[in-house]
């Protein structure tokens, strides 16, 4: 069966182009100062803010850490959350990427609060020892430590 062709009253699209607009995510990276290597990647660990000045001054070594309004973000070397389980109140950040919960919105608001760099270590490394932070935030929360001694990537 033949349908006859219609107008479109709609305006023609654009034809696609090579080079697409990106898709942006509302996603972003904690920056660490250039001066710091990271060679062993990095991820961040986030504890309440409550806590902050408590960690802050019992950790023997500190790295690089960030703030917003709700916690404060350790940054650990890649993969230290593997084999242990970090206490309910933390959120670990792969990639110490930051995201937007899926219920906020797509646009950022003006004026939000991201975290920003409150400490940086005097030499090159951007790391807090994850082990000393692991133990102290679970000793804060009220936590168990629990580890699994065969886990693996």
């Amino acid at each position: 069966m033949h349908r006859p062709q219609t107008h479109d009253p709609r305006p023609p699209r654009p034809a696609a182009t090579l080079h697409p607009t990106p898709v942006r995510h509302h996603h972003s990276r904690l920056p660490i100062p250039p001066q710091l290597s990271t060679s062993l990647g990095h991820d961040a660990v986030g504890t309440p803010g409550e806590y902050g000045e408590s960690i802050l001054g019992a950790l023997p070594r500190v790295g690089c850490v960030f703030a917003d309004d709700h916690y404060w973000w350790w940054i650990v070397p890649s993969g230290s959350h593997i084999g242990i389980t970090w206490p309910p109140s933390t959120t670990y950040a792969i990639g110490a990427v930051m995201r937007d919960p899926s219920w906020t919105a797509t646009r950022p608001k003006p004026g939000r609060n991201h975290p920003r760099l409150i400490h940086s270590p005097m030499d090159g490394s951007p790391y807090t020892p994850p082990i000393p932070l692991y133990f102290l935030t679970c000793r804060l929360t009220g936590s168990s430590p629990r580890w699994s001694l065969g886990a693996t990537g």
